[in-house]
């Protein structure tokens, strides 16, 4: 596994003018590395759907590589995605998955099976044009060149370090709320109506 941060300095030296979708937690990350933010996409929370606006986005501008940083919680909301992008074969698409293992944004949960979904190999038997797959920087920083010369659809897979950000909501702490009478009692309060 490896960090979020080194890896996008590493693909930031291969870029190009490429527009770049980061998502979920990648996005702080992004924003640190990228060097032409008017190219930089920021799809919010779309968790699901993001691949295919990208894919979309992919196809309406065939001449523009469009690079989606992904996430395999994201992935597995809409997983028929692959094969759509396989039948489409976007010349220009580069799909990077950020596999951490968990839900980073909404508390670390597990994602189910995540120690053995092989993505790349799912990718690559869909009909992607290429599919790679790294557990370490070194490797992807040796091969981040070549696969962004590559002819899409291109996957890649890489095994990150979770960063999670929020706590699980049932473990939240919650802010108090008013019943429906106090709010009720409030706002007569507050328009100086009395109770007839």
């Amino acid at each position: 596994m490896f960090n979020a941060a080194d890896m996008f300095q590493k693909f930031q030296e291969q870029r190009g003018n490429a527009i770049v979708i980061p998502t979920g937690t990648s996005g702080r990350h992004w924003r640190e590395f990228s060097k032409n933010e008017s190219r930089d996409m920021n799809l919010g929370g779309a968790m699901g759907q993001t691949t295919s606006t990208c894919l979309g986005l992919a196809l309406g501008l065939p001449d523009e590589k469009v690079v989606l940083f992904d996430s395999e919680g994201a992935l597995l909301m809409n997983l028929g995605i692959l094969a759509t992008i396989a039948g489409k074969k976007p010349k220009n698409f580069f799909h990077f998955l950020m596999d951490n293992e968990c839900y980073a944004t909404t508390g670390g949960q597990p994602v189910p099976n995540s120690a053995e979904i092989n993505y790349a190999g799912m990718a690559k038997e869909a009909g992607y044009a290429s599919a790679h797959h790294f557990d370490n920087l070194e490797d992807f920083a040796n091969s981040i060149e070549s696969i962004m010369k590559e002819t899409g659809p291109v996957f890649v897979s890489m095994k990150m370090v979770p960063e999670v950000e929020n706590a699980p909501i049932g473990m939240r702490q919650r802010v108090p709320q008013r019943s429906r009478g106090e709010t009720i009692t409030a706002l007569q309060k507050e328009l100086n109506i009395k109770n007839a």
